[in-house]
C-alpha cells in the first residue's frame, strides 16, 4: 500500500482519515523529518473508523514513531474522526528486493532501511555494520549554552576534520545533558558529507556483550574486522567498562588499531578520565590524551531555550512565560525538562487550552509536588558527609582542615539552594555557626562551580541524588 492513499478495507468517510492526516502532519512537521518518519508509513483503517494500524518498516523506526509521534497522530485521527481512534503500530511484513523500489531518499533513510529487526544478525555482518545513528539529532536541533559550547565547538571540529585534532574526544557529563546528542551529531554529519564513511554508534554495554559473543562464538576475526575498520566510532559510558577485564583489553587494541589508521574515536562517560573507577591505567591514559570536554547542567536562558526550541518542532508555541516558569522548577537536566514539556503539550491538546502558567501547574501537579518536597539540612549533611567520606559530625563540628571545611561549605550551598532555611537558621544547623559563614560558604561555591566544572559535576550529582 502506498502513503496517503485508502485502505482497502475502508468505507465510507473513512477513505480520507489517514490521508487527510498525513496532510495535516505535512502541515506540522518539518519536511525532512516528515519524509524520513512520515511519508514511508503505510495504514489500515477499521470499517468504522475506531482504530488505524500503521506499517512500520523496523523495530528502530517502530520505538522512535512511538516516542515522538504517536501521541500527535493519535489528536489528530481523533479530531478528524471527532471521535476516539485506537492507534496500534505495527512491524510491516519484509519483502524481498524490487526493481520498482524507490532509492532512500537521504544517507539517513538509507542507513535506517538498512536497520535489521533482530540484532543478533549484525555480528555476522563485518563488513557492513549499521551505523545506530539516529538521524533526527543533529548540531541544527542541538540548543546551544555556555553549558555546552566548548563541547558543541569540539564536536564540530571533530566532524569535519576526522583524524586529525581531538582524538580521541572525550565529552563527559551527567545524566541527560546531551552527550548523546552531540555523538550522533558527529556521526550524522561525518555521513552527510562522506556518505561511504564507517561510522558506528554503540553503548559501552553492547561492545562487552559483543567481546562477550566473539569468545562464545569464536568468531573473533570477525569482531576485529568490524571494529578496527571503522574510520569514526561513537561509543557512549565508558564506565560501563568497569571491572571488565577481557572488554578492556580488546578495547585497548580495538583504540591502537583505530588510531593507527587515522580513524577518530569520541567518548562520552559520566565522569571526566581520571574519575573512572576500575579502568586500567593505560586505557585511562588514552582516553586523557586527546581533548576532554565537559556538559554542565544548563543554565536558565537555556532550559527556556530548549523548551520553546522542542516545543516548536512538535508545532507548538510555548509562551515565554510559562517556559521561564517551567525552567526556573526543571533544573536537573535536558531530559527531565523534554519530559515536561510532553506531559504539557499532552494536556494542552488533550483538554484543548491553550499554554499557559496555569496549565502548566497542572499538568506538572505530580512532579512540582516532588520538586517542592522539603528537603531536610540533616539529609543534606548526610548526603554530603557519604560523598565525600567524613563523618555526618564533622559537620557541625568545629574542625577546620580542607578536607572537612570544603564539604562542610558545598552542605551549605546546597542548604541555601534546595531548602527555605535561612542563612541565620542554616548557620545554627551547622554547629551554631553565624550567617555571615554561611553566607561566605554560599558565595564562594556559587562562584566556583561558573568556573570549575568538576566541582559542578560532583554539586549536579549531589542535587539529583538529594531530590531523589
Amino acid at each position: 500500500m502506498i502513503e496517503g492513499t485508502p485502505p482497502l478495507n475502508a468505507t465510507g468517510d473513512t477513505t480520507s482519515l489517514w490521508s487527510t492526516c498525513v496532510d495535516r502532519l505535512a502541515q506540522e512537521i518539518p519536511e525532512q523529518q516528515f519524509n524520513t518518519w512520515i511519508r514511508p508509513l503505510s495504514a489500515v483503517v477499521a470499517a468504522d473508523a475506531s482504530k488505524v494500524t500503521i506499517a512500520v518498516a523496523n523495530r528502530f523506526k517502530m520505538d522512535w514513531i512511538r516516542a515522538q509521534y504517536s501521541g500527535r497522530i493519535s489528536a489528530l485521527l481523533a479530531s478528524i474522526h471527532e471521535a476516539p481512534v485506537a492507534l496500534e503500530l505495527v512491524l510491516a511484513p519484509r519483502e524481498g528486493p524490487s526493481r520498482t523500489s524507490p532509492a532512500p531518499r537521504t544517507v539517513q533513510e538509507q542507513v535506517l532501511a538498512e536497520l535489521p529487526d533482530v540484532a543478533p544478525a549484525e555480528a555476522n555482518n563485518p563488513s557492513g555494520p549499521r551505523t545506530r545513528l539516529n538521524p533526527a539529532l543533529t548540531f541544527s536541533t542541538l540548543v546551544e549554552g555556555s553549558a555546552n559550547r566548548m563541547a558543541r565547538a569540539a564536536a564540530m571540529h571533530v566532524a569535519g576534520s576526522l583524524g586529525q585534532l581531538y582524538n580521541p574526544l572525550f565529552i563527559y557529563g551527567g545524566v541527560g545533558l546531551g552527550k548523546t546528542h552531540l555523538v550522533h551529531a558527529i556521526g550524522n554529519h561525518l555521513l552527510a558529507d562522506r556518505p561511504q564513511a564507517k561510522v558506528l554508534y554503540i553503548h559501552a554495554e553492547q561492545f562487552v556483550s559483543d567481546v562477550v559473543k566473539s569468545y562464545q562464538r569464536k568468531t573473533f576475526d570477525e569482531f576485529k574486522e568490524r571494529y578496527h575498520s571503522l574510520d569514526l566510532l561513537l561509543i557512549d559510558d565508558v564506565q560501563f567498562f568497569a571491572n571488565k577485564e577481557r572488554t578492556q583489553e580488546e578495547f585497548f587494541n580495538a583504540f591502537e588499531a583505530l588510531l593507527a589508521r587515522k580513524s577518530h574515536i569520541v567518548l562520552t562517560s559520566d565522569t571526566y578520565p581520571k574519575g573512572l573507577a576500575d579502568i586500567h591505567e593505560r586505557l585511562v591514559s588514552r582516553f586523557d590524551s586527546g581533548l576532554t570536554v565537559a556538559i554542565e547542567p544548563p543554565e536558565l536562558e537555556m532550559r527556556v531555550a530548549i523548551l520553546i526550541n522542542k516545543a516548536a518542532v512538535e508545532s507548538a508555541v510555548m509562551p515565554e512565560e510559562v517556559a521561564f516558569f517551567v525552567a526556573k522548577n526543571v533544573r536537573s537536566n535536558v531530559r527531565e525538562l523534554e519530559g515536561a514539556l510532553r506531559k504539557i503539550l499532552a494536556y494542552s491538546r488533550f483538554n484543548q487550552k491553550e499554554i499557559s502558567i496555569q496549565l502548566a501547574r497542572d499538568a506538572l501537579k505530580d512532579l512540582l509536588s516532588i520538586q517542592n518536597r522539603q528537603i531536610s539540612v540533616e539529609n543534606i549533611q548526610k548526603t554530603v558527609a557519604d560523598y565525600y567520606k567524613i563523618k555526618v559530625a564533622d559537620m557541625y563540628s568545629k574542625k577546620r582542615p580542607a578536607s572537612i571545611a570544603r564539604p562542610r561549605q558545598i552542605a551549605m550551598f546546597i542548604a541555601k539552594e534546595l531548602t527555605q532555611k535561612s542563612l541565620p537558621e542554616i548557620g545554627e544547623l551547622f554547629g551554631g555557626r553565624d550567617h555571615t559563614t554561611v553566607l561566605h560558604a554560599v558565595r564562594k561555591i556559587g562562584a566556583e562551580r561558573q568556573q570549575n566544572s568538576e566541582l559542578n559535576q560532583q554539586l549536579h550529582v549531589l542535587e539529583q541524588t538529594l531530590k531523589g
